[in-house]
């Protein structure tokens, strides 16, 4: 069997000559009936001198975005939720995921897995780095295409399979060590929870494993900067377990949400070493800084850090990009934070006034 390694560089050396032609009408690819395209996607700008020709390859940007953009997004989803379904069937064989053993040992099982859904977890990189490489800024559209700039995300584009591949290829091999941290998760919770009948029991029962799982994962092509691919996981685990937790999101090993259902972890959150929460926490944003147009500054710290130990109870609302909560500290339901708290701190809420005492290191 060829290790996974040399069989996406096997997709690799495919050539990129067939794979991006340039629409015509007799490779011009199938579409809905009711997506009917424009006449013109792309505005054209002035006339071009001789000397300022496009060619095919140059080109190239403008016709990967027309395919994409004819293309169903709906089947991009469904297919990133067989690659999940498959990611995590790795992790844990028979218990996470929807995928069954069949009698095979789990060595046999796991390479296999492996094998397949590292073709398929490339072909959807691939695919998401091209559609975000092609797409047109709106100065792009304004101005017309340009030989500078098309030559540039032409190159970008031819790029992204060693970028897909580069990818893929870490997620893999990092996959040992993420299930190594989603067992500290699980004995967390089961050291956490005194309903918690065995390890087992958690694993394959308990909604928090499935998002946990989930978002390590997604953090993990977060870091990459894959367009999509993160938060269609991250989705697909919010709608499954009612747990929001942004794949951008910091998160450290043996945590546990007990309950779950209402969580909410913003994308610039940072969570430390043992922490655990309970079921309608927010780790949210203050306020959303503007620029002097009025639009929203992206890529900003927003969100809370909640440092080692810490315990949230149910309904506690923690907001700031410069709010930090001690370690060790514990925030008592329906509090609304939105200061820092020092290590060692218990904050209750009673008759609607909030209540702050330090508690006594163990």
């Amino acid at each position: 069997m060829k290790s996974t390694s040399l069989v996406l560089k096997s997709n690799l050396a495919l050539s990129t000559k067939a794979e991006y032609q340039p629409i015509n009408k007799k490779n011009k690819p199938k579409q809905n009936s009711f997506l009917k395209p424009k006449k013109t996607l792309v505005s054209q700008g002035p006339a071009k001198s001789p000397g300022a020709k496009i060619g095919s390859q140059t080109n190239l940007a403008s016709s990967v975005w027309k395919e994409l953009h004819l293309a169903n997004l709906t089947d991009i989803k469904t297919e990133a939720y067989e690659i999940l379904n498959g990611l995590l069937a790795i992790l844990f064989p028979g218990m996470l995921g929807t995928l069954g053993m069949s009698g095979k040992s789990e060595k046999v099982y796991t390479a296999g897995l492996k094998s397949l859904y590292s073709k398929k977890l490339y072909g959807k990189i691939y695919t998401l780095l091209k559609f975000q490489n092609a797409r047109p800024s709106p100065s792009f559209l304004q101005k017309g295409i340009t030989n500078e700039d098309s030559k540039a995300q032409s190159k970008k584009i031819l790029d992204s399979k060693k970028q897909a591949l580069q990818v893929t290829q870490e997620l893999i091999d990092k996959l040992d060590s993420i299930r190594e941290i989603l067992y500290l998760d699980i004995q967390a919770a089961y050291e956490g929870d005194p309903a918690a009948g065995s390890p087992h029991e958690v694993l394959i029962t308990y909604p928090c494993l499935t998002a946990i799982a989930t978002h390590r994962i997604a953090h993990e092509l977060y870091l990459h900067q894959v367009p999509l691919l993160p938060r269609i996981f991250s989705e697909w685990a919010h709608s499954q377990t009612g747990i929001d937790i942004h794949p951008g999101a910091r998160i450290g090993s043996s945590f546990f949400i007990d309950h779950g259902t209402g969580v909410v972890i913003g994308e610039t959150a940072e969570i430390g070493a043992g922490v655990k929460i309970y079921q309608g926490v927010t780790l949210g944003a203050l306020s959303f800084a503007k620029d002097q147009d009025g639009r929203l500054i992206k890529g900003i710290k927003r969100h809370p850090k909640i440092e080692d130990g810490v315990i949230l109870y149910s309904g506690a609302t923690i907001l700031g990009g410069d709010t930090v909560i001690g370690h060790n500290s514990v925030i008592g339901g329906n509090c609304w934070v939105t200061s820092s708290v020092p290590p060692f701190t218990l904050v209750n809420a009673q008759h609607s006034r909030k209540k702050i005492k330090t508690l006594r290191p163990h």
